[in-house]
């Protein structure tokens, strides 16, 4: 068994954030993951300004790192379909110049994405990953910490600390934090990979379509290296039981009936097969941490509301965890109160942006209003802008703070 002061549940983006941003403060931990890297993870792929950012805390040079990739593809944009076929455009960066600027986005595969942050990690001497090991059980210890086992109730690590990043289904999440799945805050998606879809933007922006039929749903286009996409759609749990919807059915209906998709996707093929995924919504504040452990990402419902974006979300999150860590390894205090202090840091980060982001989300109940406002940004750079802001990263706070920025948000 080994003894350790934080283990991390998870080696994906939020679980090796957090041991990345541990190492740099010369902290030692245990990565733990039930896979063996590369491995596959379901998602729409997408890497936002905001994952950028984030990669540059943990070192300046990674994005540049990121960008020499073979399976990478640089984004500069989204585009935004409304339900009245009102398309917006939004940059995420305003008079970008490819080829002379650093892009400002990504989109890579997970099995590619979180493979690079893996490799990361294992040039860090003072993390210690053990893939191919599945944890089973969570046992509070009396001293204080967890002792986890495994498959057979062999006991495998005693932490004083354990940094929860296993994704959407944790066990952790449900039967010791009790965070159960709320419909009504919960998303269910579909992924596809395509090869040969037509009509994708030259500057890789993604796409997001919201048609009438489909709402409160919506379907992604998101362009990947060797003429590829990843094709999905999303749509609340709450809605898709209540209606009796089949995803499956719904998408492809889409993908081959929809007069603005049929074309595109007449000579594509599809790879392998359409997988379905959970996403938590952030679209709820709960409580992330408890006594002795933190929950990172997915684990901790920080899923974007409106676009599913929830990369970013747990890197921001995995940086936060390695901060409270150190406060809680300096002031060895491991209790819940003391812990709240992560809950703190990673919503007044958050918290704005998310809330933002469920308004917009609840919009797709008003195709009208969703078309006023696709109507209006197109035309108003203040609030094209808001919404670039939600993908780049620019904190979204400050600008909310500014009177200016109301003040051109509703007059120009």
């Amino acid at each position: 068994m080994y003894k350790t002061d934080i283990c991390i549940l998870g080696a994906g983006p939020g679980g090796a954030t957090a041991a990345l941003h541990l190492a740099q403060k010369g902290i030692p931990s245990l990565l733990l993951d039930k896979a063996i890297f590369p491995r596959d993870k379901i998602c729409g792929d997408a890497l936002s300004g905001k994952v950028v950012n984030e990669l540059r805390r943990i070192a300046p040079d990674l994005p540049e790192l990121l960008g020499q990739q073979q399976e990478q593809v640089p984004s500069w944009g989204i585009h935004f379909m409304s339900p009245g076929g009102q398309k917006l455009s939004v940059p995420f960066k305003f008079n970008y110049k490819p080829g002379q600027d650093a892009a400002p986005g990504f989109i890579a595969k997970r099995v590619h994405f979180d493979n690079f942050l893996v490799e990361q990690v294992r040039q860090r001497p003072q993390i210690q990953l053990q893939e191919g090991v599945e944890v089973t059980r969570c046992e509070r210890l009396p001293e204080g910490g967890f002792l986890l086992a495994g498959k057979s109730g062999e006991p495998l690590v005693q932490t004083r600390l354990l940094l929860v990043a296993n994704g959407a289904q944790s066990g952790f999440t449900r039967h010791v934090a009790g965070l159960q799945q709320e419909p009504a805050h919960y998303c269910a998606g579909l992924r596809a990979y395509y090869k040969g879809v037509t009509g994708l933007d030259r500057d890789n922006f993604i796409e997001l379509h919201f048609f009438k039929d489909f709402l409160p749903g919506y379907l992604w286009i998101f362009p990947l290296p060797d003429n590829q996409a990843n094709v999905g759609v999303g749509m609340l749990s709450s809605v898709v039981s209540r209606k009796k919807i089949n995803l499956k059915k719904e998408m492809l209906r889409m993908l081959h009936g929809h007069p603005a998709l049929r074309p595109r996707f007449a000579g594509a093929e599809l790879l392998g097969d359409i997988k379905g995924y959970g996403l938590p919504l952030g679209s709820k504040r709960r409580s992330i941490s408890g006594d002795s452990y933190m929950l990172l990402g997915d684990a901790g419902a920080l899923i974007d509301p409106f676009t599913g974006e929830g990369i970013s979300n747990a890197m921001i999150s995995g940086r936060w965890a390695a901060l409270q860590a150190e406060h809680c390894l300096q002031a060895q205090d491991f209790s819940a109160a003391f812990m709240q202090g992560y809950d703190r840091a990673v919503y007044n980060r958050l918290w704005k942006e998310l809330k933002l982001s469920h308004r917009m989300q609840q919009l797709l109940h008003y195709p009208w209003l969703f078309d006023k406002l696709a109507g209006k940004a197109a035309k108003n750079r203040a609030l094209a802008e808001t919404i670039s802001c939600m993908f780049s990263d620019i904190d979204l706070r400050e600008r909310l703070k500014q009177p200016s920025f109301y003040f051109k948000l509703l007059f120009n």
